[in-house]
């Protein structure tokens, strides 16, 4: 009796010192890993990658055990090597978005009872109530891309004509009506994200229950958080996420905060803006919405994005405050429907399912990684994952998109898993 007694006092004592961390920087050694051994394999797969063009400069962050144990900077902004790549550079984050942006707001509201996953979308989204073929969809299938909608709606051709700018959609000052700023001088008519609405509404399902990556409802997030909240969704992620973090850089807009730190530029536009993209999201949708969307938008640093991705691993816990029950992180972090050979969580990616048989060229992400592992890519170069079980976070920023969505070499030379590996290959004896 007394030694189980012992024994859930030490439970408990070890559950606080979890929850109440918060990430430090030490050695590699300090977590039994080899620093030489990751510095020569980093610097290797980097350089290489900087050399075949698969972006011009990355940031690459590992936290284990609650430490961040690398943090180092490669390359430059852009090839013409003038401004290199710092520490607390700000990326832009697209799909990130998706589970650094709405999701944490979706699981409070399910916390809370607000939201069902399992109910009707319907019963939240007034504007599928009627659609056959959409009104049965749950928040569930939604977020695990078992919904059966189409990956992704281009709404840039409803505000050009012949490659010009109709005047009606987009003005070149701000106004009342126009207030929804695209880029400099580009202000989007405030009343399009209507137009989204019903184009989103009139999207047919197509009723097969099966994996298919769809961004479609991420648009109608943001949305539907400020009708169950009645708080604006960027002050109610901001007040309620990001700021009890410490997460200072991350966020939608990032020019309107005069940061310190260095906006990365994404990729030069030579269809809307004509211009190399810089301070403002990448995404053609996100950027019709004024840069505030649940599937692309927000900006953000390396550290950021560790202390985020640790209170996850913390059992939604960071520096003494709980953000999360564990049962809701695990929830959301498990695979949904794995008998459909559906990896996904429930917003978060997984790892594919058998990924561990795999080698580095066919796993995703790396194959050492464990099955309860998470996190999600995104579209400019960037990846984050957290592996539980390994107590690891993951921090990849690029801007492979730089100067053109064209290179690809991030993903033909396998640049992310490849780095990935590294550490979990480098255990000392």
């Amino acid at each position: 009796m007394i030694r189980f007694k012992v024994f859930t006092i030490l439970c408990l004592l070890f559950y606080v010192q979890t929850a109440s961390a918060q990430l430090s920087y030490d050695t590699p050694e300090s977590v039994g890993l080899d620093s030489t051994y990751i510095k020569s394999n980093v610097d290797a797969i980097m350089q290489d990658a900087i050399i075949q063009k698969a972006f011009p400069g990355a940031q690459l962050l590992v936290a284990k055990q609650g430490k961040i144990i690398f943090h180092e900077a490669y390359g430059f902004h852009t090839y013409d090597s003038i401004q290199k790549v710092n520490l607390d550079d700000v990326y832009d984050l697209a799909s990130v978005t998706k589970i650094t942006g709405p999701l944490p707001a979706l699981m409070r509201l399910y916390e809370e009872g607000k939201l069902d996953l399992d109910a009707p979308f319907s019963n939240y989204w007034d504007d599928w109530e009627n659609k056959k073929s959409k009104k049965h969809i749950t928040l569930r299938e939604l977020l695990a891309h078992q919904s059966g909608l189409k990956p992704y709606i281009a709404f840039l051709g409803d505000v050009l004509k012949n490659g010009k700018v109709k005047k009606r959609f987009v003005k070149t000052e701000k106004s009342k009506r126009f207030s929804n700023q695209f880029y400099n001088n580009m202000y989007v008519k405030n009343r399009f994200k209507n137009k989204v609405y019903r184009k989103i509404k009139r999207v047919k399902a197509d009723g097969k229950k099966e994996y298919l990556y769809s961004g479609i409802a991420s648009l109608i997030y943001p949305q539907l958080i400020e009708d169950i909240t009645g708080v604006s969704y960027r002050t109610y992620i901001q007040n309620n996420f990001y700021k009890p973090l410490g997460c200072s850089t991350l966020g939608y807009l990032p020019k309107d905060k005069n940061f310190k730190n260095a906006i990365v530029p994404t990729e030069i536009d030579t269809i809307f803006r004509k211009t190399l993209v810089k301070g403002w999201v990448h995404d053609d949708n996100a950027g019709l919405l004024g840069g505030v969307s649940g599937n692309a938008g927000l900006f953000g640093s390396a550290t950021d994005l560790a202390k985020y991705m640790q209170m996850f691993i913390q059992n939604g816990t960071y520096a003494n405050k709980q953000y999360f029950k564990p049962e809701t992180v695990k929830e959301f972090t498990r695979i949904q429907y794995p008998e459909n050979n559906n990896r996904r969580g429930l917003g978060f990616d997984k790892p594919l399912i058998g990924n561990d048989t795999l080698n580095i060229k066919e796993a995703y992400p790396a194959p050492q990684v464990s099955p309860e592992s998470f996190g999600h890519s995104g579209f400019t170069g960037t990846f984050v994952w957290a592996d539980p079980k390994n107590e690891l976070v993951f921090i990849f920023l690029s801007n492979r998109v730089y100067p053109s969505r064209t290179h690809r070499n991030i993903y033909n030379l396998n640049i992310r898993p490849k780095l990935q590996q590294v550490f979990y290959t480098t255990l000392k004896d």
